[in-house]
This record gives C-alpha cells, sequence and structure tokens, in this order.
C-alpha cells in the first residue's frame, strides 16, 4: 500500500513508520505500507528534513504556498482549510497515494479529499476519543484537559477519518494511567512511545483491510 504521511512539526511520528517500513529490508520481506511521499504544511519543519534523509520525496501545501501571501492573510478559516486539502488532494493523486495517514497534521482536512480517499485516511489523536476529541483539541491543549477533568486513564487512538473532527471509526488505541502528579509534559511522555506504536498498528490494519486479507 502506497501511502503519503501528513505532517507538520518534528515528525517522531514519521521517523517511527519510516524505521518499521526499513525493518522489513534486512529480513527479505515487504512491510504492508510503502511511504511513497511526505506532505507537510509547514516548509520548516523538521518532518521534512527526516523524508529526505530517508530518500522519500516531499512536497509543501501550505496556506501561503496554496493561496498566496496576500489572500492567506486575509481568507477565513474554511477557505485555508479547503484550499490545502485540495492541494494534498492533487499531490497524493499525481503520485499514486493509496492511502493517507495524518501524523501530527494541524490542518483539518475537508472538502473532496474526504470523500475521494474515505475509507484510506487514518489519523493519530492524543487522547481516548471519543473523549477530549474536536476541534481545539490537539497537543498539551488534550493533555491539559485530561488532567483537569481528573480522568484516572489517557492514551493516543488511531482512527479513519470522515467529515467530521476526531468522530470516525477507531481502529487502535494504547492507554497509559493518568498519575496524581502528572503534568501536561509528563503524561505526554508517558503516552508518546505508545504513539508511535499505535500509528504502525493503525497503518498496518489499514493496508490488510484494503488488500482483504
Amino acid at each position: 500500500m502506497d501511502i503519503a504521511v501528513l505532517v507538520s512539526g518534528g515528525g517522531t511520528n514519521l521517523q517511527a513508520l519510516i524505521d518499521y517500513e526499513k525493518s522489513f529490508e534486512s529480513k527479505n520481506e515487504r512491510c504492508p505500507y510503502h511511504i511513497c511521499l511526505v506532505i507537510s504544511n509547514s516548509k520548516n519543519a523538521y518532518a521534512l528534513e527526516r523524508a529526505a534523509n530517508a530518500g522519500i520525496k516531499t512536497e509543501i501545501a501550505s496556506v501561503y504556498s496554496v493561496l498566496g501571501k496576500e489572500k492567506a492573510e486575509t481568507a477565513d478559516r474554511d477557505t485555508k482549510r479547503i484550499a490545502v486539502s485540495n492541494k494534498v488532494l492533487e499531490l497524493c493523486k499525481a503520485n499514486g497515494v493509496e492511502a493517507i495517514i495524518l501524523a501530527g497534521f494541524l490542518t483539518v482536512l475537508g472538502g473532496d479529499i474526504i470523500s475521494e480517499y474515505s475509507g484510506r485516511i487514518v489519523n493519530l489523536h492524543p487522547a481516548l476519543l471519543p473523549k477530549f476529541g474536536g476541534v481545539g483539541m490537539w497537543g498539551h491543549n488534550v493533555h491539559e484537559a485530561v488532567l483537569a477533568a481528573k480522568e484516572k486513564e489517557s492514551g493516543c487512538t488511531v482512527h479513519l477519518v470522515d467529515a467530521g473532527c476526531d468522530t470516525g471509526k477507531i481502529l487502535v488505541q494504547k492507554k497509559v494511567p493518568v498519575l496524581e502528579d502528572d503534568t501536561p509534559d509528563s503524561l505526554y511522555a508517558r503516552i508518546a512511545p505508545l504513539e508511535h506504536e499505535a500509528m504502525i498498528e493503525g497503518t498496518c490494519l489499514l493496508a490488510k483491510q484494503l488488500s482483504g486479507n
């Protein structure tokens, strides 16, 4: 399964996917997926360097690159999202992408890409959905909300993307206990390694489902 990985920042989950795919080389086996493209909505994302180091093609789909500076600074949120989403769709179709993996991509996809890649887009969310999902629930915002709600456990979720926000079918969840002295940073530090595992498991599960095995 040829996949595009969408990123916005450091790309640790991308690196986990890269490393897992490369681990098959020494075993002379085929990984269930192949990363053929990495797309970032920020030209400064370190994830782009990780992709380049692994010999993976990269593309930029930022608001500025798609709309131009003047229009980007005046456009509303929905216009920006659709513009970026349409660019991602264009790039994915041009590169033969079969499935899309959102690995910390901070633009909510919308428009035609949702229907054209229906059942073929997965997202990683840093909480146990359906709790603590939706608009504004990303990164440390999620961990702060979990602690404020005095939850006893948290974790991460890999789910299919639909027209809603964090509302698609859940594929994989990993859990950790929430400790009394936890801070957003300490909670994130325990969840992060599980995010890498969940991202790989979710991607392989999608590949298996799409292949009919």
